[in-house]
């Protein structure tokens, strides 16, 4: 995590200079975990991983972000397939998805995190140790900040969520009980009410980005069931976020 993040920080300290050569902040960290135990079917002890999970990459002066990515310092390693550790290990991953407003808005939209949700088939101990879940992939010319990495348990059909950071240190989970990684997006590039207006709202189509934060962060009133733009209600919006904040839309 430290080299991903202090490249994350040489970019953020070079946007001055050299703007149309920097991204924002990304997810930088490899958001892998362990977990171990006893595998029913072979009585042998096992240790398991998911890993790394990509996340998403900040925006660029010219272009979004990239979701679903591996981090900086690790271009060379690919998002590894659900199957290949299901059929070593006994567990089941129930879904892996973007995670639908984790990129940082902005003229151009931050990459988006993944969310990968692991069932267990039988008694194991779950680790992590993530980080940058506080510290979180910042935006560059007035884009918006991203969501941090995170984690959370499924015991006995309830999610704790309640973590103080991403980290968990021998965790039980008994059959059907279940942990989730997520990875955190990439910081946005630019104030968020100069997207177009047609591609916020291709966004919400796509589920990259909520109606909700269409409207809050980009300024863009989008009808729910036929995508189209309510151009006069948007003008609105966004002429009250421009003067809301006048030193970023410099």
């Amino acid at each position: 995590t430290f080299p991903m993040t202090i490249v994350d920080t040489v970019f953020k300290a070079m946007e001055k200079a050299i703007p149309d050569r920097v991204i924002a902040g990304h997810h930088a960290d490899l958001i892998a975990a362990g977990f171990h135990g006893v595998n029913p079917k072979t009585k042998e002890f096992y240790f398991g991983n998911f890993g790394p999970l990509g996340g998403g990459w900040g925006a660029k002066m010219t272009e979004d972000g990239v979701s679903a990515t591996v981090c900086i310092n690790d271009g060379d390693t690919h998002n590894s397939a659900s199957e290949m550790t299901e059929v070593k290990t006994p567990c089941v991953v129930e879904s892996l998805s973007l995670i639908p407003d984790s990129g940082g808005a902005g003229r151009f939209r931050g990459g988006l995190g993944v969310e990968r949700v692991v069932r267990a088939r039988a008694p194991c101990v779950f680790s992590s140790q993530i980080e940058r879940a506080h510290c979180k992939p910042w935006g560059l010319g007035g884009g918006g900040e991203a969501t941090g990495n995170s984690i959370g348990l499924r015991i006995d059909g309830t999610w704790k969520e309640d973590f103080p950071n991403a980290k968990m240190v021998m965790a039980n989970l008994k059959v059907g009980d279940a942990y989730v990684l997520r990875s955190g997006g990439g910081g946005g590039y630019g104030p968020a009410w100069d997207r177009p207006a047609d591609k916020v709202a291709e966004d919400v189509r796509q589920g990259y980005v909520s109606i909700a934060s269409a409207a809050e962060f980009y300024g863009v009133v989008v009808d729910p069931k036929s995508f189209a733009v309510d151009q006069a209600a948007t003008d609105k919006r966004r002429a009250g976020l421009k003067k809301a904040a006048p030193a970023a839309a410099e």
